[in-house]
């Protein structure tokens, strides 16, 4: 045998290894490349929600529906979004997204493991559309009809629910 061999199973073993290593995913990126599910469920107990302010739905001056929500309103925040969460406290909390200037806006899902409906709302905090129903997990775009200011992701089948409609408008306020 020669000094540089090795034996077939101990070979066989590290290649499998190796193998192992190499087609494992190695996290998300913009790519859209999803985790697998069983990868969701372990991070999320480490991201809690915090309520930091409530937004009630307006129609025609009254309000319909208010939720507890949590501010993404920092680059890091936005970004992570529910991300890695396996969904809201309860059937009335939400996120709000909140930029700086108003301007088209895109999301996507691909690292969402709970379908949302997606509401784009204007500077003017008036709905501009609903994505509703979104797919978890999905590198899907769902786009704004219009320039929005804020988004609010709310879990899916709450503006369904609630009659909340393109049009109608959100008020909301940081708690103290």
């Amino acid at each position: 045998m020669h000094a540089s061999s090795t034996h077939p199973i101990r070979a066989l073993g590290r290649t499998a290894a190796l193998l192992a290593l190499l087609l494992s995913p190695l996290g998300c990126g913009p790519s859209g490349d999803a985790p697998s599910p069983q990868t969701s469920r372990d991070t999320t107990a480490s991201i809690p929600f915090t309520t930091e302010g409530r937004l009630a739905f307006v129609q025609d001056g009254d309000s319909t529906v208010t939720i507890d929500i949590e501010i993404a309103d920092t680059d890091s925040a936005r970004e992570r979004g529910m991300m890695q969460r396996t969904g809201f406290p309860n059937d009335r909390s939400g996120m709000l997204f909140r930029f700086d200037h108003e301007q088209p806006r895109s999301f996507w899902m691909s690292n969402t493991p709970v379908a949302l409906d997606i509401l784009f709302v204007g500077a003017d905090s008036q709905v501009v559309n609903i994505a509703k129903y979104t797919t978890p997990f999905s590198s899907e775009q769902y786009r704004s009809d219009g320039p929005a200011q804020f988004v609010v992701e709310v879990p899916a089948g709450f503006a369904d629910s609630h009659g909340i409609l393109a049009g109608d408008r959100v008020r909301w306020r940081r708690l103290d």
